[in-house]
Parts: structure tokens; sequence; C-alpha cells
């Protein structure tokens, strides 16, 4: 079996695994454990990853997930990359926002840029993005960029959770207050599917400044940590793995908060060092204007001292 068909497998499958609990208030309770980057553990999470552990094993195969870390295999030459719930509130709470995420790329030590296959499989409908390097996106669901280059006009998102909101909407209230009459903006508690909203075209940008708060605003660890229960909380690699390679090949533009390329970052790693700002846009002019708006907001944050 190739790599895609693997991760397309496996994808599929926790989602018919994961959707018998959408919904379902059991799954809200805390597992036993937390997970290796510091988020809570919930029982739906951690039924999921029984699963992916079991599908796997004798594959010859590594993994390496939100919860068990690298889980390696003898023989081994490529590693998955799996969020098995990306927006496990969202799916306690039974919406759509949320996705299985599986990524593929090879061993030992691959970057961001060496996956070479991303899935993505929203658990509520079931629709499916697949990509492989190289050779672009195919979907259950039409895929059109949108060509909006307003920022009055935007459709934004971005996420909150685990996040000070104070701080991170002083750095975004401008983009917030200029859009949200003339657009719209959604925290939908998915980075996959807010990714994947940028291929179907329902937004226009995705924007995650956490790691830019923490690196260059003084205090600004310790907010997060306050927030996160003792730990930072952004995007790790396992967030954005597949969603990255869905929006390369699907023609979007995808960078960190400075405008920096996110190819060469770790792609096996969960803590605060390993975490990635995104700055995602369906198109060049957008992504030039959100980027200097976000440079700004930082600028705001950092006079008014954390």
């Amino acid at each position: 079996m190739s790599l895609a068909a693997l991760c397309e497998e496996l994808a599929r499958e926790l989602r018919e695994r994961v959707l018998p609990g959408l919904g379902s208030h059991a799954g809200r309770l805390h597992g036993e454990r937390q997970a290796s980057g510091g988020d809570v553990t919930f029982a739906i999470d951690e039924e999921a990853e029984r699963f992916v552990a079991s599908f796997l094993q004798g594959r010859r195969v590594a993994f390496y997930s939100e919860d068990r870390g690298l889980v390696e295999a003898a023989g081994a030459r490529d590693v998955l990359v799996v969020d098995p719930i990306d927006g496990t509130r969202p799916a306690m709470a039974g919406l759509e926002s949320a996705c299985v995420s599986v990524a593929g790329a090879p061993l030992p030590d691959p970057a961001m840029g060496d996956v070479s296959v991303g899935v993505v499989v929203e658990i509520k409908s079931g629709a499916a993005f697949v990509a492989e390097r190289g050779r672009g996106v195919r979907a259950d669901v039409p895929l059109r960029l949108s060509e909006n280059t307003s920022l009055d006009r935007l459709f934004l998102t971005y996420g909150l959770r685990g996040r000070p909101a104070r701080p991170t909407m002083e750095v975004l209230g401008d983009i917030v207050d200029r859009c949200s009459v003339g657009g719209g903006t959604f925290e939908l508690g998915s980075a996959t599917y807010d990714m994947t909203r940028l291929l179907t075209g329902q937004l226009d940008a995705y924007v995650e400044p956490g790691p830019e708060l923490v690196a260059e605003v003084p205090g600004m660890r310790e907010a997060f940590e306050r927030v996160g229960h003792g730990a930072v909380l952004n995007n790790s690699p396992y967030d954005l793995a597949a969603g990255a390679l869905l929006l390369a090949e699907g023609g979007a533009i995808l960078t960190d908060c400075a405008g920096r390329s996110l190819d060469a970052r770790p792609l096996l790693g969960s803590g605060a060092e390993y975490q990635m700002s995104v700055l995602a846009c369906a198109n060049g002019e957008l992504h030039r204007a959100l980027l200097g708006e976000v440079r700004r907001g930082l600028q705001r944050l950092r006079a008014r001292g954390a």
C-alpha cells in the first residue's frame, strides 16, 4: 500500500470511529493523562488515540500524535503525523468544525517541507481533502480560492483556545473591527478546518499570531502559561502538517506571522519551541496587507506592555 493510500485509509477509518461520539457529553470527561504538548486530553481523544495505535500495529510505519508523541516501529521508513480529532471541543459540541488530520513524511528527522501526503477528513460531513506533493489537491467538495483583496470585506478566522484573549485581540483587533460589518470573523476551533475553508473559498484568511507574542513581547510567555494551566498552547506541527501541504498544493499562501516559510521547521515535536504562528491567505495581495496589520498590532502590544 502506498503512503498516500495508508494516510487516507487511516483518516477515513478514524472518522468512522469518532463519528458516533460527536456531540456526546461523555466525551467531555478528562482523560487519564495530559497530552505531550500540554493540552487537556479528553475521553474522546483517548479512544481515538487507541484506535490509531491498533490500526498501525505491524505496518512498519512510525507515527506521531499529540497525546503519545513519537511511536517508533521496527524498520519504519516513514512517519505518520496524526491528529485524530483536530477540534476536540467542536467535536464534543457536535459542530462541523472538527477534522481528522493525517500527514506522511520520510524518516529520519523530517521537516514541515518534507511532508509528502496530507489528508483531512471532516468528522461530521465525511468530506475529504487529499494532497500529494507535486500532484495538487483532490477533494469531495468544490475547490476555489477567494479573489477578495479588501480588508474591509475580509472573511477571517483565528483561534483563542489556550491563548490570552486580551493581548491576542490587541494584535488582531484593528483587523477584526475593520471587517466585522463588511466581512466576518470566526473562531472555529480547528486549524485544519480553518485551513481547508480557504480551499473552499468560504474564508479568505487564517491568522494565528501566538508564538510571535511569546517571542517578541515581554511577559507574554507567563500570560500564555496562565491561560494554558502551565503550558504554552499554540499550533504545533501536528496541527498544521496536513493542512500546510493542502494549502501549498491548492495555491494558497502560507507563512508564519513574520512572513517566513514553515518548510524548515521540525515536523516532530509539540513543546513551545516547536510551535508556529500562521498567516494563511487566499492570495498574495491579501497576505501582504495582513502581514503589515499583524506587525502593527504587535507594535501596539509592545508599546502598551504585557
